[in-house]
């Protein structure tokens, strides 16, 4: 059977598939085994290494407060990008040049430096230039950083996203009289906000593990920078300490990325029609009743 894309396999192709499949299988086995003997013959795998993560000590002075540190700072960017991303992907959009343009350099600018050094620029500027007190200028480098960097990323997202959907929709809502604000308001955006949404929830995926930065640099006790303090605590535990840390934050990113799948799935189902059937006697169309053809005026 064939298709659009692929004609279908013959024998020699399958046969080749399965040697393929079984060669990799073989190579990913032993580079596994190749990765457990060296861990073993260093004495990584050694049960004193991993015994504190069963017990609460390790969970509730290091782990915990670390991890509450990281969804703190990205749900503050997050807050505070999204509607920032919003407002400057639309900005993009406007026909007014002194609107368009201002918004251009501004996502271009951030767009273009890496959030590292977006953030150590914030560290310099509170310290230089307010009153935050040295306990939370981490917190606030961290958060400024992401935003900065992040509401560029998400401005794009929304124009492309935006600017994807059939103009004829925008040809159509302006024809009956609508104003771009209404046009932006009722029928764009609720419409691209299905199709920016993978595209969102990866950049969030993206916020939440750039506050590891912090951590590295600013020295913000996020969950990467108590897994250092942990495994100096516990024996140079390094593997056993980033491996849980590794961990944890494949399973954040995971229950956010479904619960993303989730809510497109939803919005898609709720989009849809529902697909039932009117009667003829239940059914009055406006034109004919208000000239009287067909019916009494």
């Amino acid at each position: 059977m064939s298709s659009v894309l692929y004609d279908a396999q013959g024998p020699r192709a399958k046969r080749r598939n399965v040697v393929l499949t079984v060669v990799f299988l073989i190579a990913v086995a032993a580079l596994l085994w190749w990765v457990f003997g060296t861990l073993k013959d260093k004495g990584q795998l050694e049960w004193a290494l991993w015994e504190p993560f069963f017990h609460t000590e390790a969970w509730s002075t290091y782990i915990w407060p670390g991890l509450q540190n990281t969804l703190k700072a990205a749900a503050l960017a997050v807050i505070i990008a999204m509607p920032l991303g919003a407002v400057l992907g639309i900005a993009r959009l406007s026909d007014h040049a002194w609107v368009r343009v201002p918004a251009a350099v501004v996502v271009e600018f951030f767009r273009s430096i890496p959030v590292l050094v977006l953030m150590i620029f914030g560290l310099a500027l509170f310290a230089e230039y307010t009153n935050v007190s040295s306990d939370d200028r981490p917190l606030y480098a961290v958060v400024t950083g992401l935003v900065l960097y992040n509401a560029s990323v998400l401005a794009e997202i929304v124009r492309a996203g935006i600017l994807s959907l059939p103009k004829g929709q925008s040809e159509a809502a302006m024809a009956i009289g609508l104003r771009k604000g209404q046009l932006m308001r009722l029928i764009l955006l609720p419409q691209a906000v299905t199709a920016m949404l993978p595209a969102i929830v990866s950049q969030l995926v993206v916020i939440v593990k750039d506050t590891a930065l912090g951590g590295a640099v600013l020295t913000y006790s996020e969950l990467l920078s108590a897994a250092n303090t942990m495994s100096g605590y516990y024996g140079a535990n390094v593997i056993a300490s980033f491996t849980v840390v590794a961990l944890i934050f494949i399973a954040l990113n995971f229950a956010l990325t479904s619960f993303a799948s989730w809510l497109e799935r939803r919005l898609r189902r709720a989009k849809k029609s529902t697909g039932a059937v009117v009667g003829a006697d239940e059914a009055q169309i406006a034109g004919t009743t208000g000239t009287g053809a067909g019916g009494t005026i």
